[in-house]
C-alpha cells in the first residue's frame, strides 16, 4: 500500500491533536467495519471556527485524514467548514489508497456533525450542559444505548458487558459514562484513562 508523503507527514506529525474541554461542538463517527472512530472538537467565534482538535482510533489513513481535516477548516467560516468534502480532504493529501477512501468520508462527516452539534446548541439558547452530563443522562443503566463501535443496541447494562454484536467487552467511563472498550487503556468518547 504506497501513500503520498503527505499522507505520512499528518500520520507521523498530526496537527491538532486532543481534546477541547468546552467545545462549543463535538462531534463523533465510526465505521463498525474497520474499526476507526474519530471524535472532533470546535470552538467557534464570530462564525469562525477558532479552535479545533480530533481524537482518532484507527489506522493511519484515518489519523492522516483527521489531521489534514483540522488544517482545513481551521480558520474558516462555519459555511466554509461544511463545504470540506471527502473528496476534497483525500485530494489535499494527494489521494489515498482505493481500500482508505472512507476514512475521508469519516473526517468530512466528524467535522460536520461537530459543527450541527454547535449549530444545535446555538439554535437551542446556547445552554451547554455540563461536560459528560448528557452522555451520563443518555446511559443510565436500563435505557436503551448504542455500542460506541458497532452502534448496536445495548439494553439491561451492567458495570461491565460484552457487546452482543460486536463482541467487544464494554464498560462504563468514570468520566463521561460513555462504555468504551474495557481492553483499551483511554475511554473512546472523551479519552479519560480507563482503570482496570
Amino acid at each position: 500500500m504506497i501513500y503520498s508523503d503527505k499522507v505520512m507527514d499528518h500520520f507521523q506529525n498530526p496537527r491538532n491533536v486532543g481534546t477541547i474541554p468546552d467545545a462549543d461542538g463535538v462531534g463523533e463517527v465510526g465505521n463498525p467495519v474497520c474499526g476507526d472512530m474519530m471524535t472532533f472538537y470546535i470552538k467557534v467565534k464570530d462564525n469562525r471556527l477558532t479552535d479545533i482538535k480530533f481524537q482518532t482510533f484507527g489506522c493511519g489513513a484515518a489519523i492522516a485524514v483527521s489531521s489534514m481535516v483540522t488544517e482545513m477548516a481551521l480558520g474558516k467560516t462555519i459555511e466554509e467548514a461544511l463545504a470540506i468534502t471527502n473528496d476534497k480532504v483525500a485530494e489535499e493529501l494527494g489521494g489515498l489508497p482505493k481500500n482508505k477512501l472512507h476514512c475521508s468520508n469519516l473526517g468530512a462527516d466528524a467535522l460536520h456533525k461537530a459543527i450541527e452539534d454547535y449549530q444545535a446548541k446555538t439554535a437551542a439558547g446556547g445552554v451547554k450542559p455540563p461536560a459528560g452530563a448528557a452522555a451520563a443522562q443518555d446511559h443510565e443503566h436500563g435505557e436503551e444505548c448504542n455500542c460506541p463501535y458497532c452502534d448496536g443496541p445495548l439494553e439491561g447494562m451492567e458495570e461491565v458487558c460484552a457487546c452482543q454484536h460486536c463482541d467487544i467487552e464494554l464498560v462504563e467511563c468514570p468520566e463521561c459514562g460513555n462504555y468504551t472498550n474495557k481492553a483499551d487503556e483511554t475511554c473512546v468518547s472523551c479519552g479519560a484513562k480507563i482503570s482496570k
